[in-house]
């Protein structure tokens, strides 16, 4: 359902992840570094990715600070060794867009997903500071990436936002 919001319940989903902190100037090559590394790091102890990489929003205070995870789904999570962590994506009920196109366009399917639900009356998992949000469960899901499709008007990223119940 391209560019339409939809709520799905989602069942736990682990997965392996790599913290960062990052500014939205510079998320995309540190996504991508890092993903390299955490796929280096699954291959070396033969865990297999059961799904499209992710990345999980702990915190932001955009444009310049972001607490994100870089994730790779995994059957079952191990601990990890300090700098791969083990973990999973809480169950629950999820506001849910995918955006076609270029990740240029990320910002402004995130805000038209955040317009969305406080016309809806719909509040997200979030703990508010005085300078920043902390996520329980915010992912954008790189369905259709760069490694895959080489043309970005044919990208598709999926924006998920947990729900407050």
């Amino acid at each position: 359902m391209p560019d339409q919001i939809y709520l799905d319940y989602r069942a736990e989903r682990p997965y392996l992840g790599i913290p960062v902190f990052t500014s939205l100037n510079e998320e995309a090559q540190v996504i991508a570094r890092h993903l390299a590394e955490l796929r280096e790091w699954m291959r070396s102890r033969q865990i297999a990715e059961t799904g499209p990489p992710f990345v999980r929003y702990r915190m932001t205070d955009m444009p310049d600070r972001m607490e994100i995870d870089v994730c790779l789904p995994v059957k079952s999570a191990p601990p990890g060794d300090g700098r791969v962590r083990g973990n999973a994506l809480p169950a629950g009920q999820y506001a849910v867009l995918v955006h076609t196109g270029p990740q240029a366009g990320l910002v402004a399917a995130n805000e038209k997903m955040q317009r969305w639900a406080a016309q809806q009356g719909i509040r997200f998992q979030t703990r508010e500071s005085e300078d920043a949000t902390d996520w329980t469960s915010r992912l954008e899901t790189y369905l259709i990436d760069a490694q895959s499709e080489p043309d970005a008007r044919k990208h598709q990223t999926e924006i998920a936002y947990l729900v407050k119940a």
